[in-house]
Parts: structure tokens; sequence; C-alpha cells
């Protein structure tokens, strides 16, 4: 499947600039959560993990989606997980376990991820795409 975003020819989920940004930060939350202490290692630390997948889980699942709708759902979730991770950052800023300049330098990384699928959603929406060429 070959689709035109912003002008971008996009052959996989991978090509998706919001796809990218996502992974680097679904590897920096890892790396966050692996120095959370030992009594957070199961609880917060396995929450900001799944979060951090969704986000670009669900950005690939909705790619592989026929309809426009159903990709914009996926996209939906994704950006669910990326406001969920913001506010585990904040608990784990609140256990002084993060200091402030991560905390923020990370949210900032997470508006970015939020305002560019807000902007791959709209090109959804726009393009409508059912491509049954597969």
């Amino acid at each position: 499947m070959v689709e035109q975003v912003s002008g971008k020819t996009i052959r996989t989920f991978q090509d998706l600039e919001v796809w990218r940004v996502g992974r680097a930060i679904r590897n920096r939350c890892y790396e966050i959560a692996d120095k959370l202490p030992p009594q957070e290692r199961y609880n917060l630390a396995s929450q900001i993990r799944r979060a951090a997948v969704s986000l670009t889980a669900n950005v690939a699942e909705g790619y592989g989606r026929f309809h426009f709708k159903e990709n914009i759902q996926f996209c939906h979730i994704s950006r669910g997980s990326a406001y969920e991770l913001i506010d585990h950052l904040i608990a784990y800023h609140d256990l002084e376990c993060l200091a402030q300049d991560h905390t923020d330098s990370l949210q900032q990384e997470l508006l970015t991820f939020i305002r560019l699928l807000n902007g791959y959603i709209r090109s959804i929406g726009t393009s409508k795409r059912t491509d049954d060429s597969q």
C-alpha cells in the first residue's frame, strides 16, 4: 500500500514521522522505567512500558486497517496513551525518581508526538483512504 501524507510517499507505517518520533519516545521511556526503584518496578514501570508501546503499536495497527475511520480510531488510542505517559512522568517526578529537566524534556517530546499525530489524523480524514489495491 502506498499513500501520500503531507506530500510524502508512505510505503509502510515506519515511513510515518509520527511513528518514528513515537519509537524514540518509547525507547526513552523504557530506559526511564528501568531506573525506577524496586517497589515501583512492577507497578509504575509496567504502566510506563505499556503506554509507551501503545504509542507506536496503535499507529502501526491503524495504518494496517482498511478503512480510514478505523485508522483514526487507533490514532485516538495512541493519543490517549501519550497523555497517560505525561501523567506517569509526573508521578515519576513526584516520587523524586526523575529530575524536572528530564520530565520537561520528555513531556515536550510527547507534545510534539501529539501534534504530529493530530496532523496525521487530519490528513487521514481528508484523504479518506480506502485503498483496496492490496
